[in-house]
Parts: C-alpha cells; sequence; structure tokens
C-alpha cells in the first residue's frame, strides 16, 4: 500500500466502523518541543489520521490560535529538518497515517526529492499546502508521487462544479474541504449551509473527504460526519495545548 493509500484507507475503516474520521491538528514542537513525541503519541491514539502543522512565519490561512504557537515553536527552534530527526527517533512506534500541513517556502527550500525520501522514511504519508496553487503544483507532485507521497487539495464553498472536480481528481489521500470563507479558529460557528454544500463535494469526489476550519466540539463532528468521511479539529486542539490541558481527553470527548 502507498502511504497516501494508508490515508483514505485510515479513514475508509473509520467509516466502516460507524465513526467519523478524527483528523487532528497539532503545531509540531507546541509547546514544549521536549514533548514534542510524547504529544503526538498521544494525539494519534486518538486520531485516525494525524495533521502535523509545520511552523511558519507568515501562515496566511491561520487564524491568531495557531499563528501563536506557529510563532512560539519556530522561537524555540522548530524547522522542517528538526520535525523529521524527532520523527526518526518514533520510528515504527506510531501506525497512525501523519499529513503535514505546511507553507510552501519552507518545503522549496528543504528540496522536494528530499522532502519526498524523508517523508517516506518517517511516515509523513502526505502533505496539505494551502498557498500552493493546482497550477504551479508539478514539480512538488511529481517529486511526491515517485515515492508515493500525497498531495492535498483544498475546496471552498466558493469552488465552482467544475474546479472541484479537477481539484478532487488530483488530490491524493483525501480532499479538504474548508467549511468557511476566512482563516481557523475564532468561534464564528459553521455555517448554516454547511450540509448542501459538504453533500456537493462528497458527490463530486471519489476520495474521501475531510471538513476542516472551524471544528470545536463534538457536535461539530457528528454534524459533519453526517455528509463527509472526516473532521479536521485544529485550533481548539491547539487551544488546549496552549491551556496545558489533556489532548487525549480533549480527542476522546470528541467521539
Amino acid at each position: 500500500m502507498l502511504p497516501h493509500e494508508k490515508i483514505s484507507a485510515a479513514l475508509a475503516t473509520a467509516k466502516e466502523n460507524g465513526r467519523t474520521g478524527l483528523v487532528p491538528f497539532i503545531t509540531a514542537g507546541y509547546p514544549d518541543p521536549a514533548k514534542f513525541i510524547a504529544t503526538l503519541k498521544a494525539v494519534a491514539e486518538h486520531g485516525d489520521v494525524v495533521e502535523l502543522g509545520v511552523p511558519f512565519s507568515d501562515p496566511m490561512a491561520d487564524g491568531m490560535t495557531i499563528q501563536r504557537s506557529s510563532f512560539a515553536a519556530i522561537e524555540n527552534g522548530v524547522t522542517l529538518r528538526w520535525i523529521f530527526e524527532e520523527l526518526d527517533k518514533a520510528s515504527g512506534e506510531i501506525d497512525t497515517p501523519l499529513v503535514m500541513m505546511s507553507y510552501l517556502n519552507p518545503l522549496l527550500a528543504f528540496g522536494y526529492e528530499s522532502l519526498a525520501k524523508r517523508a517516506r522514511e518517517t511516515g509523513v504519508c502526505g502533505f496539505i499546502v494551502p498557498d500552493l496553487p493546482l497550477e504551479e503544483s508539478d514539480e512538488i507532485r511529481a517529486a511526491l508521487d515517485a515515492e508515493g507521497i500525497g498531495l492535498i487539495q483544498l475546496v471552498t464553498p466558493a469552488t465552482p462544479d467544475k474546479r472541484l472536480r479537477v481539484l478532487a481528481d488530483t488530490s491524493r489521500g483525501f480532499l479538504y474541504a474548508v467549511t468557511i470563507t476566512g482563516t481557523t479558529g475564532g468561534d464564528v460557528g459553521l455555517p448554516a449551509d454547511l450540509a448542501g454544500y459538504l453533500d456537493r463535494v462528497a458527490a463530486i469526489s471519489n476520495l474521501p473527504v475531510c471538513a476542516g476550519f472551524g471544528i470545536r466540539t463534538a457536535e461539530d463532528v457528528r454534524n459533519v460526519g453526517r455528509h463527509v468521511a472526516g473532521a479536521i479539529v485544529g485550533s481548539a486542539l491547539v487551544e488546549v495545548l496552549e491551556r496545558g490541558e489533556d489532548p487525549a481527553k480533549f480527542l476522546k470527548d470528541l467521539r
């Protein structure tokens, strides 16, 4: 099984078991780099797929919570290379598929072929790159494809059906359905017309669809799970870590 297929398989297994797939997001190395692997293991025990945020200085799609965590991690010396080195130390100890969410600059600086190789070595099965348009993604996609690593595409409520079909056909692992127009975090709640949008995306995509942005509670997870395979929980979990609370308990309560 290729790495990106492990992502799809994990979400399919959750659905077969009558569950909404849970995709928790953490900023790598936050709040304490020394506890990164311990935190990751705790989160991976309760997530079907784990999304690892690569700290970046200008995270344009992220709200204040993830911005704070990203800046703190950078100040503590967290880099993409450091993340891979830490994952090396946990080799064979985490079975949950890992997905990295990163803006393009750190990946470009690392080198695409080196990135794909290190991803495969460390259990990273896919990448989400919010600031990379599909039309400019051929080079990184070729490098990732060579190692079986997925490049996960994002769609939004404003994405026309024709464009949505292209993005769905190009995505690997899952298709990321952004639930709101705006940035992550905050307490704005999920939009009233969410069901129709998610049903539209799910009908077009042959891959599992995971909904993200604004998902904070067990009720939110249940609501999106009626329409798509998975729910991505980011800012709410990062806030749990920010407060020094137990991420495992928080994720259990979302089930």
